[in-house]
């Protein structure tokens, strides 16, 4: 184990750092915290901890001082927490200079397969000059647990699959300017691109692919968290029940959803499930990064409870995948979007109904304390279309005093005489933007 373990470290060492796509994620800065790296499968956990470690080469940090190491070796099964230890010493064993006088960076990815990893994360980090990452898939620790595990030692990193904005670095046509300030050709291949994006979804894999590769592909990362992430992690007992449920969340997305009204309905089926199992279903396939779920805004826990929930998945790719109508929603495409870029900007939101029975999809309420009421509409070209979502939006106005008012659109330019107060976006500059606001 101790030879195995001296080859990976020099391996990685001298390895080239691979290529990849630069990520936008937001790294937490706090002084004795370890950074625990969580997200969905397959969004790019691993590629984002070689960009910190390419960082750090850039601002001329030795490559001695670096450490990526991988757990997930068929070589290294059996390993157990006392070997853990075997890391520190052959890499200090290597890089003697590094030790107490220097601070390393070690990256320890896919660690939860070892038994006992939380105590040694922790003693490393009392004990040595180093700064922690660690990432892990959901196999057999949920993502978020790994943060979790550290009790209070680690802050959390989440990654998504691509924004529009890494999409478009991927794909070589990131804007170098804001997108307002582009000349009319490069808004016009801007928007072809936001309705391309909307189409595929950001998974990194699933981009430059064939229709049906990338269909196949996102079912599989489907299977493969249900399976893996939610009934061997959780023993459940109903799978069947499972799979209802999720068909019925990614087909209507960004739908409303009641666990009663689907608990009646799996009844009408011959599918007897508790709803107290639905409703942890509910909660793993969220720890799962599968899907995502908004609550109404609102004061009382009851009420928020009461009322039903709107559900997104973790990418508006999945939608074309499992809508089982004769025309994807594009609306309900862009408000998925609309809603995963205000997780990424850290915003907690929710959905409002006012009391005449107006709703507004997002109430987003942002760590400076600015509130934003945003409704996102791909088409206004029906006036009763805009009429609607402007009556919204006003109604919830006056509930929520403090919140800007903002419509986010596939069509700004047939949005004319609006009330002064409501400020309209173009779907693509609204997601290119540093923050909504």
């Amino acid at each position: 184990m101790r030879e195995l373990i001296r080859q990976k470290i020099v391996d990685s060492q001298t390895a080239p750092v691979p290529e990849f796509t630069r990520r936008d994620v937001r790294l937490p800065g706090v002084p004795g915290k370890a950074v625990a790296v969580i997200g969905t499968r397959r969004a790019g956990k691993t590629t984002l901890l070689w960009q910190v470690l390419a960082d750090r080469v850039a601002q001329g940090v030795a490559r001695e001082g670096l450490l990526y190491f991988s757990f997930e070796d068929e070589r290294l099964a059996g390993m157990a927490a006392a070997d853990l230890n075997l890391v520190v010493e052959e890499f200090y064993r290597l890089n003697p200079e590094w030790r107490d006088t220097r601070r390393a960076l070690f990256l320890l990815d896919e660690i939860q397969g070892v038994p006992g990893w939380e105590t040694f994360a922790r003693r490393l980090l009392d004990t040595e000059n180093i700064e922690l990452f660690v990432s892990g898939s959901s196999a057999k620790l949920l993502s978020r647990e790994v943060a979790t595990s550290m009790r209070g030692r680690a802050m959390e990193a989440t990654v998504f699959p691509f924004s529009f904005r890494e999409y478009l670095r991927h794909h070589g046509r990131e804007p170098q300017r804001a997108a307002a300030r582009l000349p009319k050709a490069s808004r016009s291949a801007l928007e072809k691109d936001l309705r391309d994006y909307l189409a595929v979804g950001g998974f990194p894999e699933a981009q430059g692919i064939a229709s049906r590769d990338r269909f196949d592909l996102l079912r599989g990362y489907v299977d493969v968290m249900l399976l893996r992430d939610v009934i061997e992690r959780h023993a459940v007992s109903h799978p069947v029940a499972l799979r209802w449920l999720v068909r019925q969340l990614l087909g209507n997305a960004a739908g409303a959803f009641s666990v009663n009204k689907f608990y009646s309905d799996l009844k009408s089926q011959g599918i007897p499930v508790a709803k107290d199992t639905l409703h942890a279903y509910l909660a793993y396939l969220e720890d799962a990064f599968l899907i995502r779920i908004v609550s109404l805004a609102s004061n009382s826990v009851r009420r928020r409870m009461v009322n039903p929930r709107k559900v997104y998945p973790i990418d508006p790719g999945l939608i074309p995948v499992f809508d089982r109508s004769d025309r994807t929603n594009v609306g309900h495409i862009l408000e998925t979007c609309v809603f995963l870029e205000l997780e990424r900007r850290g915003a907690h939101v929710s959905y409002v109904r006012t009391a005449d029975g107006y709703e507004v999809d997002f109430l987003a309420r942002y760590p400076d304390r600015t509130q934003s009421l945003i409704q996102p509409c791909a088409e206004l070209d029906d006036p009763d279309t805009m009429q609607r979502e402007v009556r919204a939006l006003l109604a919830a106005a006056k509930e929520h005093r403090r919140a800007g008012l903002h419509l986010i659109t596939l069509t700004p330019e047939v949005a004319r005489g609006l009330p002064e107060r409501i400020v309209v976006h173009s779907a693509a500059q609204w997601l290119l933007a540093d923050r909504a606001s």
